[in-house]
């Protein structure tokens, strides 16, 4: 997959997976990186699915409506590259937080619902639920700060309670952040994010 990856200040540091949302790159997060955690190493990847020239990390039927067998093959393969890259790069596979926006918050959201250790905390900046009526693996050990809109029209308010329920279910500790900005990412929510990232890493 394409991507960028930048050292961490050791090689104990956390690694940050940045994952864009529609029609961004690989380049869109890299400032979030910085206000999050600037010593932690940086694995920033390109979805590999293109929708009308834009990049996404899977493809969707129509809009809020998931190609559910294509999300399933781009999270094995976003989970395999990850397992490659922390070979290639030489970074502790149980030591990767994603921050993603909006198609990248689903993208990871759904590697917390396939895949048990694929995520050790996840920021979902607008996420949706990725899938319904599957059983989620173990996630007594994962972390997830969802940012959210109360008048985000993409994806709503409901959509948000329902995917912290379905993730505190299976163990994971949730902290659900509002905002007002519809499906914005605000400086205010990215800082409420490393907010709760400096308290849980």
């Amino acid at each position: 997959m394409k991507h960028i990856f930048q050292k961490g200040k050791s090689d104990n540091s956390p690694v940050l997976l940045l994952l864009h949302g529609t029609g961004g790159t690989e380049q869109d997060l890299l400032p979030l990186a910085g206000m999050i955690d600037p010593d932690a190493a940086v694995l920033s990847v390109r979805g590999n699915v293109s929708e009308n020239g834009m990049p996404r990390f899977f493809r969707r039927l129509a809009e809020g409506i998931f190609d559910e067998e294509d999300l399933i093959f781009r999270t094995k393969e976003l989970n395999d590259f990850l397992s490659e890259a922390s070979e290639q790069y030489g970074f502790d596979r149980n030591n990767v937080y994603a921050i993603g926006y909006s198609n990248g918050a689903n993208i990871a959201g759904s590697l917390l619902f396939h895949y048990e250790h694929s995520l050790k905390g996840a920021m979902l900046h607008h996420p949706m639920v990725p899938r319904r009526g599957i059983e989620l693996p173990n996630l007594d050990d994962t972390h997830v700060f969802i940012g959210a809109g109360k008048n985000d029209p993409l994806c709503l308010p409901e959509e948000s309670t329902e995917l912290q329920s379905l993730l505190e279910q299976a163990g994971a500790k949730v902290q659900l952040h509002w905002e007002s900005n519809g499906h914005s990412l605000t400086r205010t929510e990215v800082e409420a994010a490393a907010n709760w990232y400096n308290m849980i890493k």
